[in-house]
């Protein structure tokens, strides 16, 4: 790749890496994947400061061309960033469901001793 397309590639990540920070500090990305999308802008620009290193890396791994070992890399972190959103959607979607339960329960039979709540008919004494 030429070097106009590494100082592309750079710009856009750093770029990327402003967006990110800017969206941490309105409280609209969480940190947790924060740092996540900041480890991977840090790793793509360096890769495209230093593109001999993703070479010696496709060398070590017996791959020989290069972007195919970034692309291989890119489409694993990926599928593990989709495995770990599915992970996070099914929990919530667990609790979701509990809560819901929990709610329809409360509604549904609301505590006796609950000030202004009257009891029940079937629990008043009978008179005979």
């Amino acid at each position: 790749m030429s070097t106009g397309g590494h100082v592309l590639i750079f710009s856009l990540t750093l770029f990327s890496l402003l967006f990110i920070v800017r969206m941490v500090r309105r409280n609209q990305l969480p940190s947790r994947y924060a740092l996540l999308w900041l480890s991977i802008g840090v790793v793509i620009g360096f890769l495209a400061i230093f593109p001999r290193v993703l070479d010696r890396v496709s060398n070590w791994l017996g791959i020989a061309y290069a972007p195919g070992t970034f692309f291989l890399g890119a489409i694993t972190m990926l599928f593990l960033i989709v495995v770990h959103f599915s992970w996070e959607l099914a929990r919530l979607d667990a609790r979701t469901r509990l809560l819901a339960e929990e709610l329809a329960i409360l509604r549904a039979d609301p505590p006796r001793d609950a000030p202004g709540v009257a009891p029940a008919e079937e629990d008043q004494p009978v008179d005979h």
